[in-house]
């Protein structure tokens, strides 16, 4: 069952949580592996179908923001992307807090998600304005093309569907923003045309991935001994992350140039073609927003504004990018805890990744508490 306002995670300080206090953060992670707690935190799939079978009433009892909290954002909408395969609750969490009824929202679920998981996503978002299903679902496999081709789907489906958004950020189910509506409308408004991502020059270990071609079998991308073709139009390929920050015309550029076009056929059998194709573009001269090919150009994920992440590698001691993951490692990645969180809130990036409302959903309900607050407030 919703609860309205207080819930289970409310039994923690969010305000000393976000100060940093070792006290209130121990009780929380005490709290965190209580079972009868887990339990109680807890929203399973046919839950939210359930609750959305009454739409006024889901709104209501979830809160969420209908209306345009000031001029500013109204006239200055965000197009996002949202690729989801599991974990309903983080996904509406995450909708929850970013959602402004100007915005647009592509929600692509995984072709082999459960039906569970596809109903509980669409129910929800059949109560929402502005929120909608791709028209075209892949079946996405890690370190494929088709992560790519998911986020390029919404592109098309978004730049269609209207011609008012400014900026495209795409997301993950178990990303969470940082930053309220206002924030991110202000940050994107100082880009001011250009786009904001990881692109540098690629490292000697991740070379193979776009020199060697590789497949997708029985469901896993494996490399061959099949040589690539060298880069269309002698490209340098760059390297970044698969989350990016992109004016409505970078978008443009990727649906409709040619060069983009033979650009992403060269591209599809690579491993992990996400951590390439947005770098590289961004790199061409002439795309929209591009940065000259120069190391002197190169931007790390630490100062582009798209997505916030503690690297295993990079964390913990003083003279490292970032302080010790308070929560747990996935895939080398960590998985926030609310020892994170006074950390996380005082960074310039606009989401952070990774959350889990299996793991620490007190850490999400600190950070909609902590949002809400800042938003509500600012509309004053």
């Amino acid at each position: 069952m919703f609860r309205n306002d207080e819930t289970p995670e409310d039994m923690c300080d969010c305000n000393k949580i976000l100060q940093g206090d070792p006290d209130e953060i121990k009780h929380a992670k005490i709290l965190t592996i209580t079972k009868s707690f887990r339990q109680m935190t807890r929203v399973t799939d046919n839950q939210y179908i359930k609750q959305t079978e009454n739409c006024e009433h889901f709104l209501r009892t979830r809160k969420y923001i209908t209306f345009p909290l000031s001029k500013e954002e109204e006239v200055f909408p965000v197009a996002y992307s949202i690729v989801v395969h599991h974990k309903v609750q983080n996904f509406e969490r995450l909708l929850r807090s970013i959602y402004s009824p100007q915005n647009l929202y592509c929600i692509h679920v995984d072709k082999k998600a459960p039906q569970s998981t596809k109903t509980a996503i669409g129910s929800i978002i059949s109560c929402i304005k502005n929120v909608f299903l791709a028209g075209q679902v892949e079946e996405v496999v890690y370190g494929s093309w088709s992560r790519v081709q998911a986020d390029i789907n919404c592109m098309k489906d978004l730049y269609q569907v209207n011609s008012k958004w400014k900026y495209f950020i795409n997301l993950c189910g178990q990303d969470f923003p940082i930053k309220t509506n206002l924030e991110i409308v202000r940050a994107l408004k100082s880009l001011a045309g250009t786009n904001s991502l990881e692109t540098q020059i690629t490292p000697a270990h991740k070379v193979y991935r776009w020199k060697k071609s590789h497949q997708v079998i029985n469901g896993r991308i494996q490399t061959t001994n099949q040589d690539k073709s060298p880069p269309p139009f002698g490209m340098k390929i760059f390297s970044g992350g698969a989350y990016i920050v992109v004016s409505r015309d970078f978008v443009r550029y990727v649906l409709e140039d040619p060069e983009a076009q033979v650009l992403m056929s060269w591209l599809n059998d690579t491993y992990s073609p996400d951590e390439f194709i947005w770098a590289t573009m961004q790199r061409i001269p002439g795309v929209p927003g591009f940065l000259r090919a120069h190391p002197k150009f190169d931007v790390s994920d630490v100062y582009s504004i798209s997505r916030l992440i503690k690297w295993a590698a990079h964390e913990g001691a003083f003279n490292k990018v970032y302080p010790a993951c308070q929560g747990i490692h996935i895939r080398d990645v960590c998985v926030y805890g609310v020892g994170d969180l006074q950390w996380i809130i005082k960074q310039h990036h606009l989401f952070a990744n990774k959350f889990d409302t299996d793991f620490d959903p007190i850490a999400i309900r600190c950070l909609e508490r902590y949002l809400r607050h800042k938003a509500l407030k600012k509309s004053l």
